[in-house]
């Protein structure tokens, strides 16, 4: 089973993007159970989202512990937490523009200047679909056409479009 935890703030899409990774997921006949956890938090706090996946039905519906892929959304939510929520073998993948000051607490870190490319492309800092796209590039766990057709299948239409966009953009910058 892949393990994923989203770091994000309230509306801000972690969840939204732990929801469309599923949905890639069972596109592609796999399994999936995504989640979010927060409490009566207001916009801007502190949200997770989790996302497990597997070739068989996930009978666990407790929160990730140890996760394989630590995605951070907004780079000031890096904390001990992100990384000892991470197995020791997990990549983190952050929204930064510098990524020397992750790598001593751990040894797969990948970042992307989501924030300007969601600027560039969408005209605000929602990096969720950014981060969908630095996923597929990352990991074996689910395709770039997959993700677009869950962004198609679940987006309302006027969103398609740039959405689409910042996911392709997102995909490219990470894989060079």
């Amino acid at each position: 089973m892949c393990e994923i935890i989203w770091y994000g703030r309230g509306g801000g899409g972690a969840f939204t993007a732990a929801r469309l990774l599923g949905i890639a997921a069972n596109i592609e006949n796999r399994y999936a159970l995504a989640f979010p956890t927060f409490g009566p938090e207001r916009r801007g706090a502190l949200v997770l989202g989790f996302t497990k996946l597997d070739e068989n039905k996930i009978l666990d519906r407790s929160e990730i512990a140890a996760a394989d892929f630590a995605i951070v959304l907004d780079e000031t939510l890096f904390s001990n937490d992100v990384i000892d929520r991470l197995k020791p073998d997990g990549t983190l993948l952050i929204n930064t523009k510098d990524t020397s000051k992750y790598v001593s607490y751990c040894k797969n870190v990948v970042g992307l200047d989501a924030s300007a490319l969601a600027l560039k492309i969408l005209k605000k800092p929602i990096v969720n679909t950014a981060f969908l796209g630095a996923f597929a590039a990352v990991s074996s766990e689910v395709s770039f056409q997959a993700l677009e057709n869950a962004i198609k299948k679940d987006m309302k239409a006027s969103l398609v479009e740039k959405n689409i966009e910042l996911l392709k953009n997102s995909y490219e910058s990470v894989k060079r």
